[in-house]
Order: C-alpha cells, then sequence, then structure tokens
C-alpha cells in the first residue's frame, strides 16, 4: 500500500492511541487531531431509576469516580465498547443492543419500558433519538448531563492537510467531530480550502447520524461504517481509500 494519510479525532487518552496503533496496522499512516476533549459536570444519575443507559467509556469511568451506585437498576451500554468500559468501571452490564446506535437501543428495549423509569447519563451533545424513543414507548425518561464536549486547543492539524492536499482519508466518530474540524479549519482561515481538500479524500463516518451533519455541512461522505465501532471504521474507510483486492 502507498502512503496513506489517515486523520483520527479521538479524545486524548488511550482511545487516540488505540486508534493510531490500528491506522498503523492497516499499513497507512495515522494523521492524529484529537477534536474532542472533556469537561466533568460533577452532575451524577438519579438512583431511583428502572434502567439507566450509559453512551460512552468516559461517562463510564465518571459515574464511577462519582461513587454512584445503581441499585437494582438495569444497566444498558450503548455498544460493546461501551459495555467493556462499564464493567471495568465495576458495574455489570445488562442490556447491550444487537445494533450499536441509539436507534438500536430504543428498539431493544421498546417493549418492556412502558411506564418505567429511564435515567439517560451522557454527554452535552447526545442525539435526541434515545430520549424521544424511550418517551414513545411510553418511559418516564430523566437526562443527566456528566460532561461536556469542547474543542481542544491546537487542533487542526488534518485541517491544514487537507487543505494543503496531504490528506488521504478522515474518520469522523460523530456530528460534534465534523463540526470541530470545520471549526478548527475557520479558526486557521482554512475553512473552505479544507473543504475542497476533502472533496479529494476518501470520508469514513461512524454511522447515518454522522453522514447528516457532514452532508449538511458540505462534506461528502465515501464511507459508512458498517457497525457503529471505530474499528469497524477504520478499517473500511482505509480500504475505501486504497483496497487491496484479495482473491
Amino acid at each position: 500500500m502507498r502512503d496513506l494519510s489517515v486523520a483520527v479525532f479521538r479524545p486524548d487518552d488511550e482511545r487516540l492511541a488505540d486508534a493510531v496503533e490500528l491506522i498503523d496496522s492497516l499499513g497507512a499512516t495515522p494523521v492524529p487531531d484529537p477534536m474532542l476533549s472533556v469537561k466533568a459536570t460533577d452532575a451524577t444519575p438519579r438512583e431511583d431509576a428502572d434502567y439507566v443507559v450509559l453512551t460512552s467509556k468516559t461517562g463510564a469511568e465518571l459515574v464511577a469516580d462519582s461513587g454512584w451506585e445503581p441499585g437494582d437498576a438495569t444497566i444498558c451500554a450503548i455498544g460493546p465498547k461501551t459495555a467493556e468500559a462499564v464493567r471495568e468501571a465495576g458495574y455489570e452490564v445488562d442490556v447491550v443492543p444487537t445494533e450499536y446506535t441509539s436507534s438500536g437501543l430504543v428498539e431493544t428495549l421498546s417493549d418492556r419500558i412502558d411506564g418505567a423509569r429511564i435515567e439517560v447519563a451522557r454527554s452535552d451533545h447526545g442525539s435526541p433519538v434515545l430520549l424521544n424513543g424511550f418517551e414513545a414507548a411510553g418511559a418516564y425518561v430523566h437526562e443527566t448531563i456528566l460532561y461536556r464536549l469542547v474543542r481542544p486547543k491546537g487542533s487542526g492539524e488534518s485541517a491544514e492537510r487537507a487543505a494543503s492536499g496531504e490528506l488521504d482519508a478522515a474518520c469522523f466518530t460523530s456530528s460534534l467531530t465534523v463540526e470541530h474540524f470545520l471549526e478548527a479549519a475557520a479558526a486557521r482561515g482554512l475553512h473552505e480550502e479544507a473543504l475542497a481538500g476533502l472533496e479529494g479524500a476518501t470520508v469514513g463516518v461512524i454511522g447515518e447520524p454522522t453522514r447528516e451533519t457532514a452532508a449538511g455541512l458540505g462534506i461528502d461522505v465515501d464511507v459508512v461504517a458498517s457497525e457503529a465501532t471505530f474499528d469497524a471504521l477504520a478499517c473500511e474507510t482505509v480500504e475505501a481509500a486504497a483496497p487491496t483486492y484479495r482473491d
């Protein structure tokens, strides 16, 4: 495979390190450019819920650090990575949807939550799909904002590379990473140039909501991951950017 530069926007912790390692293992050159930084709110989930939904590794770690106890609540994780983080934080996981999305979790729970109290503990940029879907199924829903997601200072190396035509692919893991990428480009006076650079790159996104956000902001998407995990997104984006043509 030729030298293929791939931008990754994971938070600057082990998730970014894992992303860099994966891209490198695929024979490509990672361009790590964290687009999300966590600011904890110090809020804790309610303790009287029948179901508690955790949507991220960060959320799992914050509730564990706070000393929160789930009581008899059924704990739901949005996907396997979150479920692993929840278990590592010391909690049992009762429900993981087959489809690792908000709509997949709504579908999994919809026939059992009429009249139930559901606590959704997550960031300030959570999709309304969970809240609306649970309410439509007859549940009483409460949301706790555990943390806020902001753009880190200094982000934007990938935008500069895109603007100069030196970025071959990008892996967007949420609508917010798309928005922050363009904010970082604008902060460097390169908004239009970065958009133009992405036209010549392979753009991968983790799911349909992220694709819709990208499209709405003028970014053409080439790959929507077959499942909502970074591993699938990275592998499929790299493959689309430089097919390996197996027999």
